[in-house]
């Protein structure tokens, strides 16, 4: 014991009767990480939950001096970032990580796409990732209104007015998001409530599944590098893949901090209700594709609503996007399948085309 106790240490050795800190150590050592040319696809999952950690432990520092009413979030948010020192500081930091975290899980949805990292056994790990990106959009949609000033609340106006459209179950969907007919103190609170506390256990729960999924059956291989004769080259999870885990957290930490200190967030007005919209009101940039679609979209296309069908749109892809383990069956045989690689790339310029046209239409008006 006297070995044991000097090898790790008292405390150590403390954890480890309680909590079994040996077993950990072994499965740690025991996992490897596949060594291809691809491999770098792998450290943005991990650069994903570093960010998803930030946006955590910032977002608890605000809610400390945040007050969710109509009346007082405004004031409370110019209170935090005018009188709280380095106030300005946290919450650049909330908004900024936020927008890295979803551009981080754009990237490592999208390397696991053309990869084909959904096949099996890996159909619940993509499912789990797709329901975290689902949940990310949800944080991005119900935090964007907490500040309660003029952009915010005009632009959630828009956006809960979208769900309105859909036939039979729409109205209902709408005022269960605004708590009421239109955005008033009652959604800000309703909002305050999804994004501090809904969502978060959600998100625990699918985050909890999908790094057991992922531990479970390990870092998918590309077919083509499997077809090439690959050597099975692996490296060790510990310490080899975590120090270079790290060190892209630290890039993203660096590229983080970078942002917040020279384009700290701003507040703006606070909203008014009873004043008109003002003009180039556009929602956070991971919408603007689904936001430029619905404005380019003619009022009726053969006799049907155009939003409708933009809408309908947007659940069509979505949902193959979630299937694509069950659609793509040339992948799931072990064949060369061209199906992700065309519907991906269709995708991504199409979301990059919208969102280019957004920004720029909305500059010049």
């Amino acid at each position: 014991m006297e070995n044991r106790e000097s090898e790790h240490g008292k405390l150590w050795h403390w954890l480890d009767e309680r909590i079994g800190l040996k077993d950990l150590e072994k499965l740690a050592r025991k996992k490897e990480i596949p060594v291809h040319p691809h491999s770098i696809w792998y450290y943005f999952g991990g650069m994903t939950l570093f960010l998803f950690m930030v946006q955590v432990l910032s977002g608890i520092l605000l809610l400390l001096y945040y007050r969710p009413s109509a009346t007082e979030a405004y004031e409370s948010i110019q209170f935090l970032m005018t009188e709280v020192e380095f106030g300005w500081l946290i919450r650049s930091v909330h908004s900024w990580s936020a927008n890295l975290m979803v551009f981080a899980m754009f990237i490592h949805l999208f390397s696991a796409l053309f990869l084909t990292a959904y096949r099996a056994p890996r159909e619940l790990t993509w499912l789990s990732g797709g329901g975290l990106l689902a949940l990310t959009l949800g944080f991005g949609f119900t935090g964007y209104l907490l500040p309660w000033n003029e952009l915010s609340f005009f632009a959630t106006r828009v956006g809960t007015e979208i769900p309105g459209i859909i036939p039979v179950v729409g109205p209902f969907v709408r005022r269960l998001l605004r708590g009421g007919d239109d955005v008033t103190g009652a959604t800000l609170t309703r909002f305050y409530g999804i994004h501090v506390a809904v969502l978060p256990a959600i998100v625990t729960l699918v985050l909890g599944l999908h790094l057991f999924m992922v531990q479970k059956h390990g870092m998918s291989v590309p077919p083509d590098v499997e077809r090439r004769g690959w050597s099975k080259r692996v490296m060790p999870f510990m310490p080899n893949f975590l120090l270079r885990d790290l060190v892209g957290w630290l890039c993203a930490l660096g590229i983080l901090a970078a942002l917040a200190a020279f384009y700290p967030a701003e507040l703006g007005k606070k909203a008014d209700p009873f004043q008109p919209a003002p003009i180039g009101i556009k929602p956070e940039w991971y919408f603007m594709a689904m936001f430029q679609t619905l404005k380019i979209l003619p009022a009726h296309i053969l006799g049907i609503e155009g939003e409708l069908l933009g809408v309908l749109g947007f659940g069509v892809v979505g949902a193959v996007l979630i299937l694509m383990p069950f659609l793509d069956r040339r992948a799931a045989a072990g064949q060369r399948s061209r199906f992700p690689a065309v519907f991906g790339i269709a995708l991504l310029l199409y979301s990059i085309v919208l969102t280019y046209l957004g920004y720029t239409m909305s500059a010049t008006k």
